[in-house]
């Protein structure tokens, strides 16, 4: 936007009449911008289709192209305006011979940014550029606003998230990314529906929130008089439709957690969640890896996620980080002088020993963990919804996946005995009563009913759409792989 380009808010008023004027003018002469441009053809499948025309080539193929122009050179009674859609840049090739002298002099009013349809042969131009001969074009769409940086670039952080159309315009790279993200998210799909799972939808408004440990997001429903909560996972809903028999199921859209935002944290954020009964922590382990890999192929096939990963357990990750010995530290009181003897520091929101051993593993142990790796088998003060490990007592069947020092996804056996985890909701609501702490999972009823009707064994995923896409594309910023991120209010200079 010019306005971010160091222009005067006069200068841009001055600018968006100058276009209005060089429109009216072209759409005087065309009769008014047309309802469809029927008939285009993907500039990039004309590049590949025509790559390997000579120079001074001429083909008879007409074809039709549109997009935005995002250049226009005019010599004498040539012209020569770059053309780019989503799929690529062509050039366009004009004479006065070739439009007549009032069509190929409507051109100079043609400003950078506008939305143009053409019309012509393909050829290839003396100096090798791949080029349609134009022989009609049409304005689409008037842009009343000059381009950002004029094509360059746009590099303003703040203005490429909060105007994002912007940021797409000007940047190829974050084009691709989010063509990217669409396949990444179609092979997540197609993987799990060829692997018979059902695609649900539950809930987005709750009654009560739960299937993880988050604050969020409240409002009022009027008709109903009542609270209701955006959700902040989709687990125990999906669980209950395993205890109905759907054996299979996934979901993927949208959670909402009343949160920090941080690099890898927005407070609306896509995750895909599924369970598959008769299985357990470990098989899921592989299902994540496969789903991975096909993302991975779907964005580019990154070879480092070629199975299988690395595997390590809590214990192990935290000892080789920090030399603390898990088994050594039950309490809070041995962590913290654990901690201290080592120099290690960490802030915690709250006095718990789970919130410090977790405050522990994020500082000292994630940021670690480069290559992709499962670390499995977590101290069950850390595990509401897992199973007991069948070998180790204090330990859950539990599962997270990390790349890049980021959690990407969590997994557990999950856990089936109603009476149990009727015991840990429970729990959970005695620490928020003598805490007042506000992320502690409600008791929910309806779930525990639901285990009461019996559940198989279950194995489940979440995995953050998201983060996966950032591992995959290499952002720094999960701002660069959601369109539209959660910003602070913006203040207008005084």
């Amino acid at each position: 936007m010019a306005e971010q380009q160091g222009q005067p808010a006069a200068r841009i008023e001055q600018l968006i009449a100058e276009r209005e004027r060089h429109g009216q003018a072209l759409l005087a002469r065309q009769g008014g911008i047309p309802y469809a441009y029927p008939g285009t053809v993907a500039i990039g499948e004309l590049i590949a289709r025509h790559g390997g025309l000579p120079p001074g080539g001429e083909t008879e193929e007409r074809v039709r192209v549109a997009g935005r122009l995002t250049a226009k050179r005019l010599q004498g009674r040539l012209a020569f305006l770059d053309l780019r859609d989503r799929s690529g840049r062509i050039q366009l090739f004009a004479t006065a011979a070739g439009l007549g002298q009032e069509r190929f002099a409507a051109l100079e009013e043609l400003d950078l940014g506008d939305l143009v349809g053409a019309e012509g042969r393909v050829i290839r131009t003396k100096r090798g550029e791949l080029s349609v001969a134009v022989e009609g074009f049409l304005l689409l769409g008037k842009a009343l606003r000059p381009p950002p940086d004029k094509w360059h670039g746009l590099a303003d952080l703040e203005l490429r998230y909060r105007r994002r159309e912007l940021d797409l315009i000007a940047n190829a790279e974050v084009r691709e990314r989010f063509i990217a993200r669409a396949r990444i998210v179609s092979a997540v799909r197609g993987y799990l529906d060829r692997e018979g799972f059902i695609e649900v939808e539950t809930p987005i408004l709750q009654p009560l929130y739960g299937g993880a440990l988050a604050r969020p997001f409240v409002t009022h429903h009027n008709e109903l008089d009542r609270d209701l909560y955006l959700r902040i996972a989709t687990e125990l809903y999906l669980k209950r439709l395993i205890v109905g028999g759907l054996e299979r199921v996934y979901e993927l859209g949208k959670d909402f957690r009343n949160e920090g935002i941080s690099s890898k944290h927005n407070p609306e954020f896509t995750m895909v969640e599924w369970y598959e009964a008769y299985t357990d922590y470990r098989d899921q382990a592989a299902r994540l890896e496969a789903v991975v890999g096909e993302a991975a192929r779907a964005a580019g096939g990154v070879a480092r996620f070629e199975r299988p990963w690395r595997r390590t357990t809590f214990a192990q990750a935290l000892a080789e980080a920090t030399g603390i010995d898990l088994e050594a530290v039950p309490t809070r009181s041995e962590l913290a002088a654990a901690l201290d003897r080592r120099g290690l520091e960490v802030e915690v929101r709250g006095p718990s020993y789970e919130e410090l051993l977790e405050g522990v593993f994020a500082r000292y142990v994630e940021p670690t963990l480069k290559e992709p790796t499962i670390v499995f088998d977590y101290p069950l003060v850390l595990c509401p919804f897992a199973r007991v490990h069948r070998e180790r007592e204090g330990l859950a069947e539990r599962f997270e996946a990390f790349v890049d020092g980021i959690e990407i996804a969590n997994s557990f056996s999950e856990l089936q005995d109603p009476a149990a985890q009727r015991e840990r909701f429970l729990a959970l609501q005695r620490r928020r009563e003598e805490l007042g702490e506000e992320l502690a999972q409600p008791y929910d009823a309806d779930f525990i009913a639901a285990l009461e009707q019996g559940m198989p064994p279950t194995g489940g995923v979440g995995l953050g759409i998201d983060r996966l896409v950032m591992v995959l594309t290499g952002a720094p910023s999960i701002r660069e792989v959601i369109l539209f991120p959660a910003l602070r209010e913006r203040r207008e200079p005084t």
